[in-house]
């Protein structure tokens, strides 16, 4: 086992790693910037280490530093949490050629997925359904309109180096094709460097269920069922929940048998997450996340698992925990994400925190590093925290999850609390009759 693992992250993912590291014993290195000194995760780590000025590009993107802090410290492997360089191919080739554990997949698989043209080559070939669309990258707009006149409008086009809803756009009929071709390539242009684009039906009411899957790197894998990730503004999602309120348990084992034969058939090691949009009984593959996901407490609060501590396990060479016979579904858990912004505009809200209360009681977790006096920088992403409930129901879930946001305290800044509260009220949420236009024809029609 290692004696010392270093987090590449900050913030409540940060936090996240640390108590697993403590409770197996192992020793915690934080690194941070210049802007994050007095952050918490710095704070509860053994050690910490700064990498750099406040900008993420010179700090936590900064592949060298990070390596660097590894050497000074004596850490024997990095642990990414997600976002940053979790899912950078390069990097962990770096860490690897320096000798360092990375706790996650290989390089070549966190490379297969990353391009979504590939990923869904992948899939397919593994039995994975996917959504109909262009075998491979469309190159102009007239090869656009054949694969559109194919599988039928409305179609949306994607950047294949795409992620958080950049570079795609929806065409409705041939007369919005070409507008929507070009700005998504020019969006996907300018937001990763690179212009390719391919072309998927678009589904009218689809769900976004994803499956957690976890593998061994030695061809075992398992999968802990669904999380319904449906509620999203800008393809960003704002609330999560497992089970899936519309998932039967046959239709649960039948996509969770797919995705855990074809991350083993691929000798995939660590945490991933294969993603789908789910429509009339049918899934269809989307992406693949090669990494833990913000909302992994919803499964972990359901299957009593700490997936954390099973991928320092696996990057250390041990068994997994369990096996797929071991795990069953015990109740509901919904989680919230908790951002620094002003509803409706989502406008971001960087400050100091005056007051900070959270919430307790039976059921009731929240993944935060904010406390009194905190500073919010301006630099990174808004999330400040993520409120977790679960329950024997999904009523009963709901019922905390309204309780515990009554409980939340944080002055001093603007928070999404305000637009939970309100869907609570829903009758829509209530009954868990939603897909992933819901939310923001709701926003539309309560503040547009």
């Amino acid at each position: 086992m290692f004696d010392k693992i270093l987090i590449a992250n900050r913030g409540e993912i940060a936090l996240r790693v640390i108590r697993a590291c403590r409770e197996m014993g192992i020793a915690s290195v934080a690194v941070h910037s210049t802007a994050d000194a007095d952050a918490m995760h710095v704070r509860m780590a053994d050690e910490s280490v700064c990498i750099g000025p406040a900008p993420s590009s010179a700090s936590y993107l900064s592949m060298p530093a990070i390596i660097s802090a590894c050497e000074i410290t004596g850490a024997q492997a990095i642990h990414p949490g997600y976002g940053f360089l979790s899912e950078n191919a390069a990097f962990v080739q770096m860490v690897e050629d320096h000798g360092i554990t990375f706790i996650g997949p290989r390089a070549e698989h966190i490379r297969i997925m990353g391009d979504k043209i590939t990923a869904k080559d992948t899939m397919k070939n593994l039995g994975v359904p996917c959504v109909p669309g262009s075998d491979g990258g469309v190159d102009d707009v007239e090869a656009a309109r054949k694969v559109a006149a194919a599988i039928g409008y409305p179609v949306i086009i994607k950047a294949t180096a795409g992620g958080g809803g950049r570079g795609m756009k929806v065409a409705q009929d041939e007369k919005g094709l070409e507008v929507a071709f070009r700005t998504a390539r020019a969006e996907a242009k300018a937001a990763f460097g690179n212009p390719d684009v391919y072309i998927e039906k678009y589904l009218q009411k689809p769900r976004h269920i994803e499956i957690q899957v976890f593998g061994d790197g030695k061809g075992r894998a398992v999968h802990l069922g669904e999380r319904d990730c449906s509620l999203q503004r800008r393809h960003q999602k704002v609330l999560e929940e497992a089970p899936g309120p519309t998932i039967t348990p046959a239709e649960r084992a039948r996509i969770g048998q797919i995705c855990a034969e074809a991350v083993a058939k691929i000798g995939y090691a660590g945490a991933g997450t294969i993603e789908f949009l789910y429509e009339d009984g049918e899934f269809y593959f989307i992406e693949m996340n090669t990494r833990l996901q913000v909302e992994h407490p919803v499964t972990e609060a359901i299957f009593g698992v700490d997936l954390v501590r099973q991928q320092i396990l696996v990057a250390a060479g041990y068994e997994m925990e369990f096996r797929q016979e071991d795990l069953s579904i015990r109740g509901h858990s919904i989680e919230v994400r908790i951002n620094a912004e002003k509803v409706p505009g989502f406008s971001p809200c960087p400050g100091r925190i005056t007051q900070y209360h959270a919430p307790g009681g039976l059921g009731v977790r929240i993944d935060s590093a904010l406390y009194d006096g905190y500073s919010i920088p301006p630099y990174y992403d808004s999330l400040i925290g993520k409120l977790i409930v679960h329950g024997r129901d999904r009523a009963e879930a709901l019922a905390r999850l309204d309780r515990a946001l009554g409980e939340l305290i944080v002055d001093g800044i603007d928070t999404t609390v305000p637009l939970f509260t309100a869907l609570l009220q829903e009758p829509d949420i209530l009954a868990g009759n939603y897909s992933i236009h819901w939310l923001e024809r709701w926003l539309d029609h309560k503040f547009g």
